[in-house]
């Protein structure tokens, strides 16, 4: 990944994660602290974070019911856009 690219990746990911928290708060109804704190802590979160995972691709509330779906069964199954 170029230096170009690795900046407009990051700056994407500073645009989504804020709004998957915002998903999770309203639609699991946890604090936007907590729910700030369970995904930076979870697998999705992790995965998200490597480009090469194309899960930036996903919507924020896609992205929630992926975590969701971790927090709940432990599982996560991708999409095959991702």
């Amino acid at each position: 990944m170029t230096e170009q690219e690795q900046i407009q990746f990051t700056a994407t990911l500073q645009l989504i994660v804020p709004q998957v928290i915002a998903s999770i708060s309203k639609e699991y109804g946890f604090e936007a602290t907590d729910a700030m704190r369970m995904l930076y802590n979870s697998k999705v979160y992790s995965d998200l974070e490597r480009e090469s995972s194309k899960l930036w691709h996903l919507s924020p509330l896609a992205l929630a019911e992926l975590w969701h779906s971790e927090y709940t069964t432990g599982k996560i199954i991708y999409p095959e856009e991702a």
